[in-house]
């Protein structure tokens, strides 16, 4: 490859996995690889498996141009630190930039894996013609990245984005957090699943019961979705409900930012249609009445991909 082609290698830390892809400057993936994560030994497992993956993948005749790393946490994205990530037990702060820079004498950016979503949205997806927007990825919980004039917003301390985290009812339930009504604490994956199983008694017509063949153990986003696409007013009723408290909270960002552009990704976002609608209603029924004609909601286009095309787009947007 010529030296604008050389490719990138992304790296989608998670508690349970490690997903590693070699990535194209046209954002194409030109070979895959997964490793468990082995999460419960430690901080020293986990990195003896990210070098796995990455000399795997380094053994190729690809040449490489830097390594990214999306991982959850908090980030210092100029020190490479990670810090705290949830499902990564024992961490602390970790030096993991400084580490792979070490071991493979390439450069590393380590970012926020919502952040790393956003950038590659900006970089290959959604976003290649928006000047700022907002990113909201929708699963295990509620994670956001803001992109302000094609530049990712990180704060102080490299903790902006916590979308998930904005208050939309103060005697809210409890969010795991620690405070009350966060958007997350209604719409993430567990506590929807919670929702519905403890509501499922009273709508005992439900299709939702046929897709679980009555076994509420089984129950998942998936199922809810299923069941809204074979027109169970139930279900559909949830996905409203999750639209409109979404709505709740980027309405106060789009009102706090002045950024009226979205885009929604993460496995919530295969509700298609019906989130969309809810979620554009109930933000353009809250925003000033000024930005309502220009709020946009985009669905995000690397989807399955997210974590390793992300990650491999903090090198493009990097160098």
């Amino acid at each position: 490859m010529a030296k604008q082609e050389k490719a990138a290698l992304g790296i989608d830390l998670g508690g349970t996995s490690i997903k590693f892809g070699l990535v194209a400057p046209d954002g194409s993936i030109l070979q895959k690889a997964s490793l468990p994560s082995l999460a419960e030994d430690g901080p020293e497992a986990v990195i003896n498996q990210i070098k796995s993956g990455i000399r795997e993948l380094l053994l190729g005749s690809h040449k490489i141009a830097g390594i990214g790393v999306g991982a959850p946490g908090c980030i210092n994205a100029k020190k490479g630190t990670v810090e705290n990530p949830p499902n990564l037990p024992g961490w602390g702060k970790v030096q993991l930039g400084k580490i792979l820079e070490k071991e493979f004498s390439k450069d590393v950016y380590i970012e926020n894996d919502a952040n790393a979503a956003a950038i590659g949205e900006m970089v290959f997806g959604a976003g290649k013609e928006l000047s700022s927007f907002i990113m909201i990825t929708l699963g295990t919980g509620v994670g956001g990245g803001i992109i302000l004039k094609r530049k990712i917003y990180r704060g102080e301390s490299g903790a902006a984005g916590e979308i998930g985290h904005v208050t939309i009812d103060y005697n809210g339930p409890r969010c795991n957090c620690g405070s009350y009504g966060c958007v997350e604490a209604y719409i993430g994956n567990g506590y929807m699943t919670k929702r519905v199983a403890s509501e499922l008694g009273k709508h005992s017509n439900s299709k939702i019961f046929e897709f679980l063949d009555y076994d509420i153990s089984k129950l998942s986003p998936l199922v809810i979705s299923q069941a809204a696409e074979a027109e169970d007013e139930y279900a559909m009723s949830i996905i409203r409900d999750c639209g409109e408290k979404l709505g709740a909270a980027l309405a106060s960002l789009c009102n706090l930012l002045d950024v009226t552009d979205i885009v929604i990704g993460g496995g919530v976002a295969g509700f298609g249609k019906l989130l969309f609608e809810a979620t554009l209603d109930s933000t353009k029924r809250r925003v000033l009445e000024s930005l309502r004609p220009q709020i946009n909601l985009f669905p995000a286009l690397l989807q399955n991909e997210a974590g390793i095309i992300g990650a491999s787009s903090l090198v493009f947007y990097n160098r």
